[in-house]
């Protein structure tokens, strides 16, 4: 049996990131729906059953080589998704992607508490990923976190990791 293929890259220009979501993600507490129908974001609802083509996007992954201003124009692809099912989306992601890590310094503004594994400590909520990761690459928007309940800690946070 053959998986149905979705070409989430090339996007138009003006897409800074797909976001790719899991299903048992609540969005009652995902950190990025306040950007869904903003036409800079594409949203996608994640199905174990297709195959994502996200040729040269970018993944934030904790380990990898560091984000840089060079990274810019390359789409951003999050896997909005807790750290248990974050495996599940990698599997289903096909083509070459760039990995690329946020500066270890940085931690979250999102109190986090996990009855089932423990998230690493670098872990951050999808939107505070999304917004560092563009304020590296050179598209800081603040506008980003206008609805994210720990905005003023997590600028704070940004500041002291020196972004």
């Amino acid at each position: 049996m053959s998986s149905e293929m979705v070409e989430l890259t090339p996007c138009p220009a003006e897409v800074l990131a797909i976001v790719l979501r899991h299903p048992k993600e609540r969005r009652s507490k995902c950190s990025v729906e306040p950007l869904v129908g903003d036409p800079r974001f594409r949203f996608v609802r994640f199905d174990p059953e297709v195959r994502y083509q996200v040729e040269g996007s970018i993944v934030l992954s904790v380990g990898a080589p560091p984000l840089t201003p060079g990274d810019r124009g390359h789409p951003f692809l999050i896997l909005d998704s807790t750290w248990r099912y974050l495996p599940r989306l990698r599997q289903c992601l096909r083509g070459t992607v760039v990995e690329r890590a946020l500066p270890a310094s940085l931690r979250t503004a999102y109190p986090r508490v996990s009855k089932i594994a423990e998230d690493p400590m670098a872990g951050l909520a999808s939107v505070e990923a999304l917004y560092a990761a563009l304020r590296v690459v050179g598209t800081r928007d603040d506008s980003l976190l206008d609805r994210y309940h720990w905005r003023l800690e997590f600028l704070e946070a940004c500041e002291s990791a020196g972004l």
